[in-house]
């Protein structure tokens, strides 16, 4: 059975037996705590809380997801980087039986022979999940028969998506060797301290990778070979002959690139931004590598992303074939400059060890795992942890540098500077109110005269989106609200809903600076007691500082 048949027989189903088909939420979430979208669930998270869910108590979705965490294994038969997940939930409708008889007569009714289910074993803090073991005994399942088997909870207990959340036991299903269905019965919030309590209402959450039930369906011997990768594969020059291990990163990599850029992430050093980057490079260094080709040619792995845009584009019509070739391109021409040098700067060496790896890395952008396959021959002694080590220290150094020179990106604690300063949360709160929810804070400077501040964004301001943005400031300092300073844990600061910069080490203690009930901000730098000190609010310049990232200059006037 066809991948597109696949994911519509799903949907199908499920709203046949009283689910609501709800689209798929953007790989950027809503929840601060994590970087990507990485399950279906997590646009659903607030309603396992109690929360009356706008879609009715059962649910149905193919979910974009994406995950950092096997970045590194791809390559493999089996890891990737974009997936999509297909997923039933149930917030109070159904519960365990429901759930496990629902996903068995699917998997009848699309042929698939489950090998075997494992279900929670139990340990001193959660009991074994005998409602689970009963239900599947009854569908014709035990132990005496192999085809029923406990795990414990690095297996079969499914923790929150992100610092805390819902969780619980899981029941999860094996078909042709390979786990193709994970259900979680979410009973238990998990706070911070990861300690469990009991939901007052509990729920289903599942979660079937489209790409492992292809695989299944279509009897092949792994998930490239599936219809969701062999087409774009396929693009691939056939004069040009890579390792299998490249092409699959290459298909994989065209995939993840084409739907972060939709969803509006652009290549950047921080954050979504940051991983995009190394995926674009990724790619770029491959088929420099492997073709040579100058960045006046066209590239093949353009015609990969084109190719995602045909097979995905009806399904998510987010999908912008200009945008994604745009921003590819644009990647890709400024990095070809810096590659050649690398290279050259590689083939010098006679060996290569963690620090002339980092230097390679910070000087000309080439990733480990291409300084380490270029020539094994230099590199045998070359380890990850020795590299990690080392880009550790490099950014210990440059924090004690940036903390010696600046304080909150002051460049010292004048009045005016000060005053500067307590406008930066003000502006950085205006622009989610005024542009969008999802803006974030990329770097900020003051001087005595001006400000200057750094945000994600994909385009330029227009002259009434300014002007709407210096008026919600104004208005601000108008309402001459209080600034007020508390001491609090970092846990305590963040579920408060604190804003925080991401990819920063705070202490465990922090200060957390409140201006009325407009803004309250993690920060170390000293600020105006009222808002009413800071005179007019003024943006002189809006102007791009890099792929992504937008650029204000703003003065006080008195």
């Amino acid at each position: 059975m066809i991948s597109s048949e696949l994911r519509q027989k799903f949907l199908n189903f499920f709203e046949s037996k009283g689910h609501t088909i709800v689209p798929s939420s953007s790989l950027l979430p809503t929840d601060p705590s994590v970087l990507f979208t990485t399950a279906g669930m997590q646009q659903f998270k607030e309603y396992y809380l109690g929360k009356p869910s706008l879609y009715g108590k059962n649910v149905v979705s193919c979910q974009k997801s994406f995950r950092t965490s096997d970045i590194e294994e791809v390559g493999d038969e089996r890891h990737l980087t974009f997936f999509e997940m297909l997923g039933n939930f149930s917030f109070g409708g159904y519960f365990k039986k429901e759930a496990i008889v629902l996903a068995k007569e699917f998997l009848d009714s699309i042929g698939i022979k489950i090998d075997y289910v494992t279900v929670f074993g139990g340990d001193k803090e959660v009991p074994r999940d005998e409602e689970s073991v009963a239900i599947w005994k009854e569908l014709g399942f035990s132990e005496e028969k192999s085809n029923l088997c406990f795990c414990g909870k690095e297996d079969n207990f499914w923790g929150p998506t992100g610092d805390e959340g819902p969780c619980g036991p899981t029941t999860e299903i094996y078909a042709d060797g390979i786990e193709i269905w994970n259900i979680v019965f979410n009973q238990y919030y998990c706070h911070r301290d990861k300690h469990l309590e009991e939901l007052p209402m509990p729920g289903v959450d599942t979660g079937m990778g489209l790409e492992r039930l292809a695989k299944v369906s279509q009897k092949t011997k792994t998930i490239f070979e599936t219809d969701l990768f062999a087409p774009i594969a396929n693009r691939i020059p056939p004069e040009i002959k890579l390792d299998e291990k490249i092409k699959r990163i290459l298909v994989d990599h065209a995939r993840a690139i084409a739907f972060l850029i939709s969803d509006g992430i652009r290549p950047s050093n921080k954050e979504q931004g940051y991983v995009l980057r190394r995926l674009i490079r990724r790619v770029v260094v491959y088929e420099y590598l492997n073709h040579r080709q100058p960045k006046e040619q066209k590239s093949f792995v353009v015609d990969l992303l084109k190719e995602v845009v045909n097979r995905y584009g009806e399904i998510y019509r987010e999908l912008n074939w200009n945008l994604i070739d745009g921003e590819f391109s644009k990647e890709r021409n400024k990095f070809l400059e810096t590659i050649q040098a690398g290279v050259r700067e590689y083939a010098k060496l006679k060996n290569i060890d963690a620090q002339s790896a980092f230097k390679l890395y910070e000087s000309f952008g080439l990733p480990f795992e291409i300084i380490k396959e270029m020539d094994p021959n230099k590199t045998k002694d070359l380890r990850q942890e020795d590299f990690d080590k080392e880009f550790q220290k490099h950014q210990e150094i440059s924090r004690r540098g940036l903390d010696q020179k600046f304080k909150g990106g002051l460049l010292d604690s004048s009045e005016e500077t000060t005053k500067l300063h307590t406008a930066t949360h003000i502006l950085n709160e205006a622009l989610r109110i005024v542009i969008a929810p999802d803006i974030r804070q990329k770097g900020s400077n003051i001087t005595k005269e001006r400000l200057r501040f750094d945000f994600n964004f994909g385009r330029k301001l227009s002259p009434e989106e300014i002007k709407k943005v210096e008026e919600e400031v104004n208005e601000v300092i108008r309402r001459d609200l209080e600034v007020v300073r508390e001491e609090m844990p970092l846990e305590e600061a963040l579920k408060s809903g604190a804003q925080a910069e991401f990819g920063v080490k705070y202490p465990k203690a922090v200060s957390v600076y409140k201006i009325g009930d407009f803004s309250k901000e993690i920060c170390a730098g000293p600020h105006a007691k009222r808002t009413s000190e800071l005179g007019k609010f003024r943006i002189i310049k809006e102007e791009s500082s890099g792929s992504g990232i937008r650029r204000i200059r703003a003065v006080l006037e008195h």
